[in-house]
């Protein structure tokens, strides 16, 4: 058994915005499940504050002359210890972890996340007696790159790992934030935290971490190469047998349409359907036209370009012509916001968007729906593939990083071989994507393939629990060659 202390700068149901929540609130647990003994690291932001019951302050001390409190909580809904970096200075703030309520990142981010990151050294050398001591550091994107960097330093220090979600996002600010931070002169070089004359928080991680990760095999592939590597892929290739790709799971528990309580009606794999009921359910309450018929599609999104976004855009003349409804629910870039709603208000029978996130609505859109669409530009993993696949619900995918790795498609050949679970097209194109969609529709009206496709979708195994058991494997590795 490990002590592993895990830092990420959110985890559900406590705080989320994307990916990174779902899995830190997921994998600390299956980790404990495998024997390993987890505390979570997060920062206290005021919502995580509003959502934790019984709590603690285990440690006064500060940073950067900032008070900051460590308390000590649990996991709502889990057995994992939390240890919360309270810096009210930098931390309780409205707006969203990383950006105001406008959608502009915070002036200070390099701030803020340092004070988190120096929390996090502090706890894995035990410099708050805390009566616990971590054997392995398991970092989480550019938010905690610097503790890999910081913890080099010390000669008698745990093993470290860093899990790069989504390479686009590196944390890189200016030379003077280096000096400001008060960071090692020693680490300040170009195989250092130094990028192109900059400092760089993700390059921290991938430089100095003892095994880097990411989160599927097939984007550990794609990011070795200078299109998807956004200029680090040469630093990733010559890290070599110490980067893998180790594809998320999903919670199992949360998201099961047999024991929902967020859908209308609860149905497995042996009661199909029951599917169903909650599209008429979900029809009645956005106001479309009611038909169990008519194949509705999904997607659940940040509002990004790296979603696919314009292609969609310049698809949906053509898409809001053919018997679909279309629901959207997701947030983000404002012009994206803006012209789905408009083309919503044009055609309110076949289109309804929801700029907003619920996470009850968002479980209601997984089983309701008969296809997802997730043509991402790129795309780490992508979870809500996974989240289709168990309820039923047949994606449409780009054949892009975790996409690739998930979802096989609806060939003549697989569809024999009972292998298929969706539809992948590989061309980034409106056209591409509207072909996809229709060959699709053309299998929807073959109801006994379908339900096979549909079958083949929820006997797919995505739990966490094989993932946690990579991970152990890695822990065990990087504490070997320590």
């Amino acid at each position: 058994m490990s002590n592993v202390l895990y830092i990420s700068s959110e985890a559900y149901p406590l705080i989320k915005t994307g990916g990174l929540g779902d899995v830190a609130g997921s994998l600390p647990a299956a980790l404990s499940k495998e024997s390993q003994n987890v505390r979570l690291l997060l920062p206290a932001y005021p919502e995580v504050l509003k959502k934790i019951k019984k709590s603690k302050i285990r440690r006064k001390t500060s940073y950067y002359n900032l008070p900051v409190n460590i308390i000590e909580t649990k996991l709502p809904g889990r057995n994992v210890t939390v240890w919360l970096v309270d810096c009210p200075f930098a931390f309780n703030r409205p707006g969203g972890p990383y950006a105001d309520e406008h959608g502009d990142e915070w002036h200070d981010n390099a701030l803020r996340f340092a004070i988190f990151c120096q929390v996090a050294v502090d706890l894995s050398l035990n410099k708050f007696k805390l009566h616990w001591k971590p054997d392995v550091v398991h970092c989480n994107d550019w938010q905690s790159g610097l503790v890999p960097a910081l913890l080099s330093l010390y000669p008698q220090r745990p093993a470290t790992i860093f899990t790069i979600h989504n390479l686009a996002y590196q944390g890189v600010f200016d030379q003077q934030t280096f000096s400001d931070l008060k960071l090692p002169e020693e680490l300040w070089h170009m195989n250092g935290l130094e990028f192109y004359g900059q400092l760089s928080f993700i390059k921290g991680g991938i430089v100095y971490a003892d095994k880097i990760t990411t989160v599927s095999p097939n984007y550990a592939r794609e990011i070795l190469e200078p299109e998807q590597g956004f200029s680090l892929d040469g630093l990733l290739k010559s890290r070599g047998n110490d980067f893998s790709g180790i594809l998320n799971g999903i919670d199992n528990k949360f998201w099961n349409p047999g024991t929902d309580n967020y859908l209308e009606k609860k149905y497995s794999v042996h009661s199909l359907n029951k599917k169903l009921l909650n599209k008429t359910a979900l029809q009645k309450e956005l106001s479309l036209p009611i038909g169990k018929s008519i194949p509705m599609i999904g997607m659940i999104s940040r509002l990004v370009e790296q979603k696919g976004l314009d292609i969609i855009l310049q698809s949906l003349s053509k898409l809001l012509a053919m018997p679909v409804q279309y629901v959207l629910l997701g947030m983000g870039e404002t012009h994206y916001e803006k012209l789905f709603t408009a083309w919503a208000k044009k055609h309110p029978d076949r289109l309804k968007v929801i700029i907003n996130y619920d996470e009850s609505l968002a479980h209601r859109i997984e089983a309701a729906s008969d296809i997802y669409i997730m043509p991402s530009i790129f795309e780490p993993c992508g979870l809500n593939q996974l989240y289709s696949l168990r309820y039923g619900t047949l994606p449409i995918v780009t054949h892009v990083g975790g996409l690739a790795d998930t979802v096989i498609d609806a060939s003549k050949k697989n569809i024999d071989n009972g292998t298929a679970n969706g539809f992948v097209f590989k061309e980034l194109t409106a056209e591409s994507l509207l072909s996809t969609i229709k060959r699709a529709m053309a299998v929807y009206q073959k109801p006994k393939i379908w339900r096979q496709l549909q079958i083949n979708a929820m006997s797919s195994d995505f739990s966490w629990k094989t993932s946690a058991e990579h991970y152990v494997m890695l822990y065990q590795q990087a504490l070997k060659e320590l």
